[in-house]
């Protein structure tokens, strides 16, 4: 996942590509030039890639966008894939220079075909834009791989309860146009299933891993520390162990391993999609997605929505969701989809919102030894408070949706 369940509650103006204000840039809007043309070739100086000169007007050349009025650096998501926003005589466009490791030919190829059999069916998202002579949604120069797409304006999620019902009934619009879908289905090409993205959240051995190598990361960071601290971790590791394990094989005993599989957007959050008022207008981001039970999906889905932030200290943050746009999210899902939630899927949804939390916490935290910037202890402190908290109400959880 690409960024964390833990959001704030004020509303942030978004586009296509991820967060920033929805009116443009000032310097795109005033035609000022971007720093793009500065000459720096690799990254800036906060560490964040950038396009060389050259490098962009040979990328640029091979698409049809008419004048060229004024470009602008679009510092969001990833530091290493760079990113602009780009002011033509036929629209606003943002070009993505996708980052190492995550260029993987078939990996792309999986995902614009994804993106456009949704279009196709007019699922809400950004279009992508092929190139000018050989019609391709992706573009390969040298060593980079190049994408670009419409710009679409949007707001933020506004943690209402009616944005997050929307989110929820389009979240099922997306499973339903992915239930039988395979690569090539459009062109009659045939896609065997073992070569798709697979995996999740779920059981994941990478998350045992990460849980694992927390205490020895931190004591690498931490050399000064006490006995204390390091058995203070050590303990709170367990736990989250021991909570992660008991979730999981609750979900087991309620058949989740038996249940169809099939594409799942593996990244549904509020960040991932952009609004005008409280209608989704646009889903972004398809790098996570893969083939898995649709339960997974939505289950994520009811986490992102109803997990509470408060301030920026994990400690003062609630330990309990807002059980409102938990319900919300996951009956607007429920109604929207061809047969309904199954009872043994209802059933899983806490269970797996335990897992996901507990998931995307101890990856970031087992790689960087911080979560966004916040200290590890103390974050994965409030995961436990907050994993004990769904443990402990699932069933009352689990009532208000089969209710």
């Amino acid at each position: 996942m690409s960024q964390p369940p833990f959001a704030d509650g004020a509303p942030q103006a978004m586009n296509a590509a991820g967060s920033s204000p929805t009116n443009l840039p000032t310097n795109l809007a005033s035609g000022t030039e971007a720093s793009a043309f500065n000459g720096s070739s690799g990254g800036s100086g906060d560490g964040r890639q950038t396009y060389a000169a050259d490098e962009l007007a040979i990328v640029l050349s091979h698409y049809d966008l008419g004048t060229i009025e004024s470009i602008q650096e679009f510092p969001r998501g990833s530091r290493k894939a760079p990113k602009l926003i780009l002011r033509t005589a036929k629209g606003l466009y943002l070009l993505k220079r996708r980052a190492r490791g995550k260029d993987d030919p078939l990996k792309v190829a999986f995902d614009h075909a994804l993106q456009k059999h949704l279009a196709k069916r007019k699922f809400p998202l950004p279009r992508l834009i092929d190139t000018r002579k050989k019609n391709n949604s992706v573009l390969h120069l040298n060593e980079g791989t190049y994408e670009l797409f419409e710009y679409i304006k949007g707001a933020s999620h506004d943690w209402s309860s009616e944005a997050t019902q929307d989110a929820g009934k389009i979240l099922a619009q997306f499973h339903k146009l992915l239930k039988d879908y395979r690569p090539g289905h459009d062109s009659g090409a045939r896609v065997s299933i073992r070569f798709l993205p697979s995996g999740s959240y779920h059981q994941s051995r990478a998350v045992g891993k990460s849980l694992r190598n927390i205490p020895e990361v931190l004591m690498k960071l931490h050399t000064s520390g006490s006995d204390d601290r390091a058995n203070k971790v050590n303990q709170l590791v367990q736990n989250l162990q021991a909570a992660y394990d008991e979730a999981a094989g609750r979900a087991n005993e309620l058949g989740l391993n038996e249940w169809p599989e099939q594409i799942v957007h593996s990244d549904w959050h509020p960040g991932n999609m952009l609004f005008l008022g409280t209608c989704v207008v646009a889903v972004i981001d398809y790098d996570a997605a893969r083939y898995e039970r649709r339960i997974t999906d939505a289950a994520n889905g009811a986490l992102q929505f109803s997990i509470l932030r408060r301030g920026h200290d994990p400690a003062t943050w609630p330990e309990q969701i807002d059980e409102s746009r938990y319900k919300g999210f996951l009956q607007s899902y429920d109604l929207e989809t061809d047969n309904g939630l199954s009872s043994g899927e209802l059933r899983c949804i806490p269970w797996l919102m335990i897992e996901a939390l507990i998931a995307e916490s101890a990856i970031p935290i087992a790689k960087e030894g911080s979560f966004a910037r916040m200290e590890a202890v103390g974050f994965l402190q409030m995961v436990w408070r907050k994993a004990r908290w769904l443990r402990d109400h699932a069933d009352h959880l689990i009532h208000m949706i089969e209710g």
